[in-house]
């Protein structure tokens, strides 16, 4: 067993891979802090974060605010008297008086090479602009966005396959082990803290729905990025003969053409082709309301009247 004793706050399956290592590792983890049980699904059900699931199953004390502003949890914080808090994608502003709790203070796992993308959705934004690369940033929080001392840095490659999901996966790996290294360097006192560069930063804005309606004056590269930046969660989606549909793989083709953006021009078992600002996106899987998601080939033996070539795209209500 090590001898930090270990607050944790996250609530995504990202988080829960870092918990997951720390537990694996023999960190002693006094608490575990996560969001508040939330409808979700069609059934609106209540659903339980997959650290509270996790930290249940290894018998891990969970707490589940509303807020940490509130007197009572940050006394019931200061009970707990942690070395360390340690914070991953938790979805919650910690102020300053939780952050002045753990005598070695609190530490991020961003997943983001900081101050490159700082904000909500660091791993969405970096696809979106076409990054290369990406990365997991452990830094030494304080009250800004993201803007406190960076502890460790390790780069990812961004493949141009990679999803939000498939990047996500593999930063996870990169972060759980990477947060283990610092904390080690920190016990022993062999860490530096480097501060950002500020005139550096740029600012991962959270994703809202309405970025994943289909905008066919953009190009069809961009169109492809922003897929894959909102897979699997949303896609891009529009509307065709009254059907909401969503976009779940595609193909920027720089091939130019002489159609109104947003026009079928192309239809077979290969791909459904709608011409883009300059360029044609050529999709390869879809997803009709109510069904799963399948190919084009798929797609077409059941509805081939939906897709015809001269038919325009409607953005989503």
């Amino acid at each position: 067993m090590k001898t930090l004793k270990v607050v944790f706050a996250g609530t995504p399956e990202f988080a829960k891979t870092h918990l997951q290592e720390l537990y694996n590792s023999g960190y002693n983890i006094e608490a575990v802090y996560t969001q508040p049980d939330r409808p979700a699904g069609r059934g609106r059900k209540q659903q339980q974060s997959a650290v509270k699931k996790y930290a249940q199953q290894q018998q891990l004390a969970v707490y589940q605010p509303k807020s940490l502003r509130d007197p009572q949890i940050i006394a019931d914080i200061n009970k707990l008297n942690p070395d360390i808090l340690i914070v991953v994608a938790y979805g919650m502003i910690l102020p300053q008086q939780v952050l002045d709790i753990p005598k070695l203070g609190c530490i991020n796992v961003h997943a983001s090479l900081l101050p490159r993308w700082r904000g909500a959705a660091p791993i969405q934004r970096a696809i979106e602009s076409g990054d290369t690369a990406t990365g997991i940033t452990i830094m030494h929080m304080d009250a800004g966005l993201d803007t406190g001392d960076m502890l460790l840095q390790e780069s990812c490659k961004i493949e141009a396959t990679d999803t939000s999901e498939t990047l996500e996966n593999k930063l996870a790996t990169i972060g759980s082990k990477l947060l283990c290294k610092a904390l080690l360097g920190i016990e022993n006192n062999s860490i530096l803290r480097q501060s950002q560069q500020n005139s550096l930063a740029t600012y991962a804005h959270k994703i809202n729905k309405a970025e994943a309606n289909i905008n066919c004056n953009l190009s069809a590269l961009v169109l492809s990025r922003k897929l894959r930046a909102f897979m699997p969660r949303m896609g891009l989606n529009f509307m065709l003969d009254n059907y909401n549909i969503k976009i779940c793989e595609a193909e920027a083709l720089n091939t130019d053409h002489n159609h109104d953006n947003g026009t079928i021009i192309k239809v077979d078992k290969t791909g459904i082709d709608i011409a883009c600002n300059q360029s044609i996106l050529r999709i390869t899987a879809l997803q009709l309301p109510g069904k799963r998601q399948l190919a084009i080939q798929d797609i077409l033996n059941g509805n081939k009247n939906l897709f015809i070539v001269g038919k325009k795209l409607v953005i989503s209500p």
